[in-house]
């Protein structure tokens, strides 16, 4: 395996590439036509009767929490009655649906946004939730590669995700622009919201316009509100928000933090265990152990669901099945539910919890104020696809599909190799 010589990457704990072979470089995301998804549905989603409007949602160009207020702008109701199964990109043309409360197919109908397609399918008795997706298509093209003749190099890097690469939680996880979300989402586990709040709203990112860098910095340093409110862009409405709440109920962070929409605040505490899982990958990495090579306390997760252990008796027999693709070695994402350290995914996770400070109990006060549930869970170390690639002119065209939770950006650094900005 090699290591990711760029510093963002190896911030987010992004540090392997699973092939040695050279990337293709390239730009993703050129125009959002270069990166199409398009949600593989539930099948039993959407009936003939219930109080959810079961919509398919086109939009080019958006972020969801943005496009998901608009709609319900257009549709006079609260944001909070829509609901989704995934969360998309912005740059890109994205299909999927979403669940709508108590609206007509009628009144859908007359929504009208620039670059928003919303069509009714069908009825169903409960909302659309956060997983409620069989997972997604990818159509990805990557423009201007850094080698006129890519064709070999995309050759053995299509063998080498067939194969297996790093699982790792993509960029967008944390904020493509400003990667904070998970910095966030530390300071709410902690319970410390005041450094919550001047963190999302105060920390500057090098890809800001100089204007906003310095109205955020000034924040972060004087806690005034004031200033930054009347000078941010109105666009940047989820900050304004937060800053008028604290410029009517100073020093009220928690407040200010319920301003934002629900389900952003449950991602903020989702992407601090998201990037646990890659740092917890990444040091697996660093001890020498490849994505198939199981280590006694490894725990496995099989297709049809079943868990196993992996022993010192059973090794051989455990490598078998992985290289034949009937389980996978996994690591624990941490929660609510206690850790067992006698697995190898729960003894590294547990020294990660202790270096942040960081407690079960902690993601139990975290889910109280959030009001989202964060049990834990088990997630695969490799992400493997079928690729379909080719050469169309100067660029590569790339076709693949990915279970829920995945990211195809995960698979495009393995071809690109190349800065992460490049990608987003």
């Amino acid at each position: 395996m090699n290591q990711s010589p760029y510093p963002l990457e190896r911030e987010l704990g992004m540090r392997y590439y699973a092939s040695d072979a050279e990337g293709i470089g390239g730009r993703l995301r050129s125009v959002p036509g270069d990166f199409r998804v398009e949600e593989i549905p539930l099948p039993e989603k959407g009936g003939t009767s219930g109080p959810y409007l079961i919509c398919t949602l086109t939009k080019t160009n958006w972020e969801l929490q943005h496009a998901v207020k608009e709609i319900a702008k257009r549709l006079g109701i609260s944001h909070r009655r829509i609901g989704w199964a995934g969360t998309k990109d912005r740059n890109a043309v994205t299909s999927q649906r979403i669940s709508i409360y108590n609206v007509t197919a009628g009144q859908v109908a007359g929504v009208r946004l620039k670059d928003i397609l919303l069509e009714p399918f069908g009825n169903a008795n409960e909302a659309l939730s956060l997983g409620d997706l069989k997972g997604n298509r990818f159509d990805l093209v990557i423009r201007e590669p850094d080698t006129p003749d890519p064709g070999e190099r995309i050759q053995e890097i299509t063998e080498t995700v067939r194969d297996g690469v790093p699982n790792y939680y993509g960029l967008q996880r944390f904020g493509a622009i400003r990667p904070v979300t998970h910095k966030v989402g530390k300071w709410i586990l902690r319970g410390d919201f005041e450094q919550a709040v001047l963190t999302y709203i105060g920390l500057a990112y090098p890809a800001e316009t100089d204007t906003v860098k310095a109205i955020r910095s000034e924040f972060y340093q004087s806690r005034d509100p004031a200033p930054a409110l009347r000078s941010l862009p109105v666009q940047m409405n989820y900050e304004r928000a937060m800053l008028h709440h604290l410029h009517v109920h100073a020093g009220d962070y928690s407040g200010a933090l319920r301003e934002l929409p629900p389900k952003l605040l449950s991602m903020f505490v989702s992407a601090f265990q998201s990037y646990l899982f890659n740092c917890a990958l990444s040091l697996r990495f660093d001890e020498g152990y490849g994505l198939s090579d199981p280590v006694p306390g490894d725990r496995l997760l099989f297709a049809n669901g079943r868990t196993d252990t992996a022993t010192t008796s059973n090794l051989a027999a455990v490598s078998l099945h992985i290289r034949r693709g009937r389980c996978s070695i996994a690591l624990f994402m941490p929660g609510r539910e206690k850790m067992d350290p006698k697995t190898e995914g729960g003894r590294v996770m547990e020294e990660l919890l202790a270096e942040y400070s960081i407690t079960p109990e902690d993601f139990g006060h975290a889910s109280a104020f959030v009001h989202t549930k964060f049990e834990g869970a088990w997630r695969p170390i490799a992400l493997k696809t079928e690729i379909e690639s080719a050469l169309e002119g100067s660029s590569v065209r790339l076709k693949f599909t990915l279970p829920p939770g995945h990211y195809a950006t995960t698979v495009c650094r393995e071809f690109m190799k190349a800065d992460p900005v490049r990608m987003i």
